[in-house]
């Protein structure tokens, strides 16, 4: 019998059950996409019966509530699609298990179809688990050209899904008889995102925005009911003794009218007075604070902080401290999204395609984490001079910046650009030069050697004693070239009014003053001392 394909779970994937559509709605049963309004005439009374029923696993009056607040309430729809679309903006990377070229592939493949125009859509769809508490994806498979490939990821209705019986946390979606039947394997993304742990139906942000809608339905109706009554002043309409019923009818109807149509006719016998309301600027306050801490309460529960939506820091310097409370709660949905898709998306995709691997192509969602380039340059440099090697690609990496092709103009340093010498300087070449020679020597040929380059590092011909030699020519050389550098540091101490100030001239001028005559005389000088010594100490093995 041959092997079959196995899902996390030791399930059997059906292939040609992949290639339909599951959960599409339908005209009739229960998969239809008319909804009701429960969020018509609700009262704490009726919010407590709806939630009861989706803890005891019916949550379709729950989902469509939750739907219901999204449109009506303002606030909430905002704060819910802030925190949806930030995690859709952050950058998608995708990491090959290898470094084979197999492995790297599999990593292009998957990249290749994330880069596409569709994907920010389907993401913030796989994100309306943060308030319902959990959403299904279908996956719509592409075999067209003989490939499994993912074709589109196709958002369904979350109240086409239930929970089995015995946990209400394992998802089954509704056939459509209304029968529940488990999830295909390799078929749905099945996202949760809970605001705190515990059923799927009990974890979602709605549930907790709830009483925030309800409580604030109530205080924009009683603000509705007072704008209404003291928004406008009282009118009062008066008559005389000798007034008749229709005079009094005639004025009622005139004082009726000012309230919508703000014009009215009236005997000159009659008065009518407007009364302004005192203190209602103070009164209509309150309904304002009420709304505005409601939202804050719901922007707690959505972004973790109010001072990115409510303009409230709570304190100073508080604002910065808000804003990373937000990222914090977006690196973690992003993290959740990114393992949600590596798990339902990304591991049956290869294992249709390729069969069972021994790892996986890994989706990461992150900001890149920013480096200071510059502290990182000014640090490597003195670490580089002090023998490390470093690996010119690697830099081109960190830098992102590319190699440059053989043919290619390329910039230059400054030194060089202003015409200095920025190769190996005669010194560095007679160092090198003259090491060749002596470790090519041996017996009195090094000893030879040695003679010679030391003659020849001194400017003297072979004979006589080297260590005279040696101290007559660098007294000679470097006396004008020691004069030259202390006049120009002379010149910086008189110009100079504190110590601070002269050493900072001095750092500031360093890279200018004269030095690579005398830097040359010094390397010389030693390299003669060393080849002397060298001489002397070959000398004594010959003679010993």
């Amino acid at each position: 019998m041959a092997p079959r394909l196995l899902d996390m779970h030791g399930r059997p994937i059906v292939r040609s059950v992949l290639t339909e559509e599951l959960s599409a709605a339908t005209m009739g049963g229960v998969r239809s996409p008319v909804t009701s309004y429960p969020g018509d005439g609700l009262d704490p009374r009726r919010l407590t019966a709806i939630l009861q029923a989706a803890d005891q696993g019916d949550p379709v009056a729950y989902l469509e509530l939750a739907q219901t607040i999204e449109e009506r309430d303002l606030h909430y729809v905002g704060v819910m699609g802030t925190r949806r679309r930030s995690v859709t903006q952050i950058p998608i990377t995708v990491t090959a298990a290898s470094d084979s070229p197999e492995d790297v592939a599999r990593a292009k493949m998957v990249r290749r179809w994330l880069d596409r125009d569709e994907l920010q859509s389907e993401l913030f769809d796989i994100l309306d688990c943060i308030g319902k508490g959990y959403s299904a994806t279908e996956i719509i498979w592409d075999t067209s050209m003989g490939q499994w490939q993912p074709l589109r990821l196709e958002y369904r209705d979350p109240r086409w899904f239930r929970f089995a019986d015995h946990d209400l946390t394992t998802p089954m979606r509704l056939d459509a008889d209304g029968t529940k039947i488990p999830l295909e394997p390799f078929k749905f993304i099945w996202a949760r995102i809970q605001a705190k742990s515990g059923l799927p139906l009990r974890g979602g942000l709605a549930r907790v925005a709830m009483w925030a809608y309800l409580f604030k339905k109530y205080t924009e109706r009683d603000w509705a009911v007072f704008t209404q009554t003291f928004g406008q002043p009282v009118r009062v309409g008066k008559f005389n003794s000798n007034a008749s019923d229709d005079d009094k009818k005639t004025l009622m109807r005139a004082v009726a009218n000012i309230a919508g149509d703000m014009a009215a006719i009236i005997p000159d016998t009659m008065i009518i007075e407007f009364i302004q309301a005192a203190q209602v600027g103070a009164s209509s306050a309150l309904y304002l604070e009420r709304a505005n801490w409601l939202d804050m309460q719901v922007s707690k529960a959505v972004l973790g902080q109010t001072a990115t939506t409510d303009a409230v820091t709570g304190g100073l310097g508080s604002g910065k401290e808000h804003r990373e409370v937000q990222e914090d709660i977006q690196r973690s949905d992003a993290r959740a999204l990114a393992g949600i898709l590596n798990r339902d998306l990304v591991i049956p995709w290869m294992q249709l395609q390729y069969g069972p691997l021994p790892a996986y192509p890994k989706i990461k969602i992150e900001h890149p984490e920013e480096e200071d380039l510059k502290g990182f340059s000014d640090a490597i440099g003195p670490l580089v001079d002090r023998g490390m090697r470093v690996s010119l690609k690697s830099l081109h990496e960190r830098f992102s910046i590319p190699e440059a092709q053989p043919n290619e103009p390329v910039l230059t340093p400054m030194a060089r650009a202003q015409g200095v010498a920025t190769t190996p300087n005669g010194s560095d070449a007679i160092i090198e030069r003259q090491r060749g020679v002596f470790e090519r020597g041996d017996g009195v040929l090094r000893a030879e050697a040695a003679k010679t380059a030391l003659a020849a590092s001194t400017g003297e011909k072979t004979g006589g004693d080297p260590v005279d030699v040696l101290t007559e020519r660098l007294g000679a050389d470097t006396a004008p070239l020691m004069d030259r550098l202390m006049a120009q540091i002379e010149a910086m101490t008189q110009a100079a009014t504190s110590l601070p100030e002269l050493r900072e001239m001095l750092l500031s001028a360093f890279p200018d003053l004269e030095t690579g005559d005398l830097s040359r005389v010094i390397a010389q000088g030693l390299l003669a001392a060393n080849l002397g010594g060298q001489v002397e100490v070959t000398d004594e093995d010959a003679n010993g």
